[in-house]
């Protein structure tokens, strides 16, 4: 049965609910093994990587039930203004003596201010002339905006749809999901490279996450960041169970079969559901890239580590 939708994958199908649902009851590792196949025939085993700057935090007016920067919870996250532009460029610099390809300019909110998008301006010039991939996650932009921003240098937009339409009201009630569907159509509009997904464990299913991987596949969306809960002090999903570990690399392997020739990054909440050797699980499960070094609010992995695990390639 794995074999067959392994060969629908294979030639371009979009596997159907009820296979997707086999590969969900089937032997893990039967499923990884036929995952990393189509990984090996459509990405090959080169680990795409990426890293993030944290660049302007906290104060979200959106009320995403797992955000740590939501101004509607009461964290401990860090709280500041938009970044020094030589900040950037000392967090852009040491990723690229590091050997990572992709850095990306993060800030909190809905979208930025007119000030603000100036600085991201001018910083995405600035990393682009680093000559690293240059990245960004700001929130909803225009046409014009994702315009002015490829001329400046922008390679990739980075605007996640987090979970499904139809979970999506359980997490977000801030903004419309047209509204993140939109932002990332504008982009690709634009002629911008798009990476857009999710993240899991908190609280959907697996007919959501399937409704997700098949949005993220009709809307042509090229690099998929995979994300796991850590859950938060202070956010309605604090308490929340991380997945366990076999789930995880389910996830991942079935969102391989869904979207075969796509860029799957795992990032955010890897080292709350991995324990140990995380790199090697993930790709044992049919991922492709992977994010380096700390997340928005939290500690990451080590990324001498994982720049040495990717350095090693895979067997």
């Amino acid at each position: 049965m794995i074999e067959k939708i392994y060969e629908k994958a294979l030639g371009g199908g979009l596997i159907c609910l009820s296979e997707a649902c086999a590969l969900i009851d089937g032997d893990l590792e039967g499923v990884m093994g036929y995952a990393r196949r189509l990984r090996d025939r459509f990405t090959g085993k080169t680990v795409k990587t990426c890293a993030i700057v944290n660049a302007r935090s906290g104060h979200c007016s959106e009320d995403c039930v797992f955000c740590a920067q939501s101004s509607h919870y009461g964290t401990k996250a860090p709280v500041f203004p938009f970044i020094d532009i030589a900040e950037i460029e000392k967090a852009a610099k040491r990723v690229k003596e590091l050997g990572v390809e992709r850095f990306s300019i993060v800030s909190s909110g809905l979208s930025p201010t007119p000030e603000e998008f100036l600085k991201i301006k001018q910083a995405v010039s600035l990393v682009s002339s680093i000559g690293l991939q240059t990245d960004i996650s700001v929130g909803c932009l225009s046409y014009e905006q994702l315009k002015e921003l490829k001329k400046a240098g922008l390679d990739s937009y980075h605007h996640n749809l987090e979970t499904s339409r139809s979970f999506f009201p359980e997490i977000c009630t801030t903004h419309s999901y047209d509204d993140d569907v939109n932002a990332v159509k504008e982009a690709l509009r634009a002629g911008i490279d798009v990476c857009s997904g999710g993240i899991f464990g908190i609280g959907e299913n697996w007919e959501h996450r399937y409704e997700l991987a098949v949005l993220l596949r009709e809307l042509g969306v090229q690099s998929v960041p995979i994300n796991f809960l850590n859950p938060v002090a202070g956010t309605p999903k604090e308490g929340t169970d991380v997945l366990l570990e076999e789930e995880a690399m389910r996830i991942i392997a079935v969102y391989r079969f869904i979207l075969p020739d796509r860029t799957l990054r795992v990032c955010g909440g890897r080292n709350a559901v991995f324990k140990a050797d995380s790199a090697m699980k993930i790709f044992s499960a049919g991922a492709s890239g992977m994010m380096v070094g700390d997340y928005l609010t939290v500690k990451g992995t080590d990324i001498f580590e994982d720049m040495d695990f990717i350095h090693r390639k895979l067997d």
